[in-house]
């Protein structure tokens, strides 16, 4: 509807997630880089957590839409509260897998001789098991079980997990003690800096053909507080603050319209619920003391001595298969040569 009055080619802030739309913040690359990072090493599992809204389902599509479908083949479930057998079901009814008796055996049978032909064509099968903070203990420990399906010592289908913060919790339970250790890699998705929020906002806008002189710059600030960083919340908020704008025939949205806009939504909100708790009085921000600096300082250094080590062994991957790949092409052509 606002579109064409804002130059946009289509919609920047739609909630559905979007390949095409995908925006990089530092955390969301760090995650996706463990993504690639296990796949290169074909074992183990991968571990993403976050808050509702935060792009962990955004990040495993956009890893999805990467893949060679002529090596890896990938499916992604979300998951309730499954017992481990409806687990099980559920996993051969993402590969397409016919099963005549109905029994956990056969789907188990099933399942192993699917993947024994994704091997014998050198492929292999790859699991996203979306909101998987639902998952019961057992059923968790079912995928492990999954992952002991190998050939030459070498795993036929290999686990990521996304899920909520949650999710934290239940890996921390002393019986998940076997998963853990499989556990390769794992990153905690949170909310957006206010640096950010400005930069996702910005990219959208861009992306969809307009120019970001459409809103001021102090309306950030606003759309922050009111969507504590969560990517999900901005887009809702955006699209409200563009319907707004086009609907007053603002040319440029300023903060006593976004103002407006989340005066709105708070009533909506609030007529939602009878009664309505008082916000807690904010205690004044505490200045760290030195020895909290320092820590604080510490932590950005691994953080960054982890990026650029992660950065390294995906960069060395990559340069294995390359080199593996040019010796395959080598034997080929001299087998080629001899007959």
């Amino acid at each position: 509807m606002y579109e064409k009055y804002y130059g946009l080619k289509e919609r920047p802030f739609q909630l559905t997630p979007n390949n095409n739309w995908f925006y990089a913040s530092k955390l969301h690359n760090r995650a996706l880089a463990y993504l690639q990072y296990g796949l290169s090493q074909g074992e183990g599992f991968i571990v993403i957590t976050g808050d509702v809204g935060t792009g962990k389902t955004t990040i495993a599509n956009q890893l999805v839409s990467q893949l060679n479908q002529d090596e890896i083949v990938a499916k992604q479930i979300v998951t309730s509260k499954l017992a481990p057998d409806d687990l099980i079901r559920m996993i051969a009814s993402s590969f397409n897998l016919v099963v005549t008796e109905q029994s956990k055996a056969s789907y188990l049978d099933a399942i192993y001789a699917y993947l024994k032909r994704l091997h014998a064509q050198k492929r292999r099968a790859l699991l996203l098991v979306d909101e998987a903070q639902n998952l019961p203990l057992d059923s968790i420990e079912e995928l492990r079980m999954l992952s002991n399906f190998q050939i030459d010592g070498k795993p036929l289908i290999q686990s990521f997990l996304l899920g909520q913060n949650e999710m934290n919790a239940i890996i921390q339970d002393p019986n998940m003690e076997q998963f853990r250790q499989r556990i390769i890699a794992s990153s905690n998705l949170t909310a957006f800096s206010l640096e950010d929020t400005k930069a996702y906002i910005q990219y959208r806008l861009t992306h969809a053909g307009g120019s970001t002189t459409i809103i001021d710059n102090d309306c950030f600030i606003l759309i922050q507080q009111h969507s504590r960083g969560i990517p999900r919340k901005i887009n809702a908020v955006m699209d409200r603050v563009l319907l707004f704008g086009y609907l007053e025939e603002f040319a440029i949205i300023k903060t006593q319209h976004v103002q407006t806009v989340l005066n709105e939504i708070n009533q909506e909100v609030a007529n939602l619920q009878p009664t309505q708790v008082p916000p807690k009085t904010s205690a004044a921000p505490q200045i760290p003391t030195q020895e909290q600096q320092g820590q604080q300082d510490r932590l950005k250094e691994l953080s960054a001595a982890l990026d650029s080590a992660l950065q390294q062994k995906l960069d060395m991957a990559k340069q294995l298969d390359d080199l593996i790949k040019q010796q395959q092409s080598q034997l080929n052509a001299h087998k080629d040569r001899d007959s």
